[in-house]
């Protein structure tokens, strides 16, 4: 059975199951909390409280690895704590993917970028992303794909979820343009690269238009 390690099994990695579970996935995913961890498994995601619980049968069952776990100062959560392990199984996993930002690029002033274009962080996250993409790459034989995402919206997140819980705010920059993606855009695409692998590929994940705050 392909089995999906999920570290930080939220908002995009939730919608990606929705998907691979119905095609016979075992799905694996990590939360901070039991209410957390309730909620993924009325879905039919096997829970785990991490950071506290030992990962290391879980990296030996998984087939497939994706993080959405963000960088701190102190580097990568999930390669601080398990690097040597993922290390050692590098070329066992049939694909792993990370979800970063399209904010490595920082403040293009307009600009279009691609995959190929500098990262030119302009902001300590971004610049703890880039840091965290490198972390990953290092590891000599991962089948790492990354997926840089706009601003995600979707459901029960995005401007209208704001203005019926009265957390809406006007935010007037002239000339300010960035992207945004659905979170189930997000699920498709990495769905395509899980049955189509191709290590070492970079995705930017965004809608064709984007816009003004």
């Amino acid at each position: 059975m392909p089995t999906l390690l999920s570290f930080g099994h939220g908002f995009s990695a939730r919608a990606l199951s929705r998907l691979l579970i119905p095609e016979g996935w075992r799905v694996i995913g990590t939360v901070r909390s039991e209410e957390r961890r309730a909620e993924i498994e009325a879905e039919g995601v096997e829970g785990v409280i991490w950071p506290g619980t030992d990962m290391a049968p879980f990296l030996e069952e998984a087939t497939h690895l994706l993080t959405s776990v963000a960088p701190d100062d102190g580097g990568d959560p999930v390669l601080r704590e398990w690097r040597d392990a993922i290390a050692a199984q590098a070329g066992r996993f049939g694909w792993v993917g990370y979800l970063s930002t399209t904010g490595v690029y920082g403040d293009r002033g307009g600009d279009w970028v691609d995959e190929g274009s500098a990262l030119t962080p302009a902001t300590k996250r971004g610049r703890l992303r880039v840091e965290a993409e490198a972390e990953w790459a290092a590891i000599p034989g991962l089948p790492l794909h990354v997926f840089r995402l706009a601003g995600i919206y979707g459901p029960g997140r995005g401007p209208f979820e704001k203005v019926r819980t009265g957390t809406a705010r006007r935010i007037i920059k002239p000339n300010q343009m960035f992207s945004r993606i659905h979170v189930e855009d997000i699920a498709q695409v990495v769905a395509a690269s899980i049955a189509r692998p191709r290590p070492g590929a970079v995705y930017n994940v965004c809608d064709d238009d984007p816009a003004p705050p």
